[in-house]
């Protein structure tokens, strides 16, 4: 289990508290703790939470992932929210965010 003796620190919403410290084993650990198998599909969207993270210090919207993700995500045809939601199972957004280690999220009802 996550916790603060193996050097992550988690904010009140339980989200990582350092973005900065976050790595794959993270990920993979976060993941498993919530029944979710990383594929390459997931990756290539951790990866992009990431990197938006980075270049405009805020989460992106679902609606900004689904758009410029959707080939990637769901070569055989347009990804949907659902289609998004349903690789992070209940979690959806949240977790995804969560897995990615971004401090936060801008999930709708969230």
């Amino acid at each position: 289990m996550l916790n603060q003796s193996e050097g992550m620190e988690f904010n009140s919403k339980g989200y990582l508290a350092d973005f900065e410290s976050w790595n794959r084993d993270f990920a993979i650990k976060m993941a498993e703790e919530n029944d979710v198998d990383l594929t390459d599909c997931h990756w290539i969207i951790i990866d992009y939470l990431r990197n938006y993270f980075t270049e405009y210090n805020i989460p992106p919207e679902p609606g900004i992932i689904i758009k410029n993700l959707s080939k990637q995500i769901n070569p055989t045809g347009p990804c949907t929210r659902k289609h998004l939601e349903g690789l992070f199972g209940q979690g959806g957004c949240e977790l995804a965010c969560k897995i990615a280690g971004l401090p936060g999220c801008h999930c709708r009802g969230v």
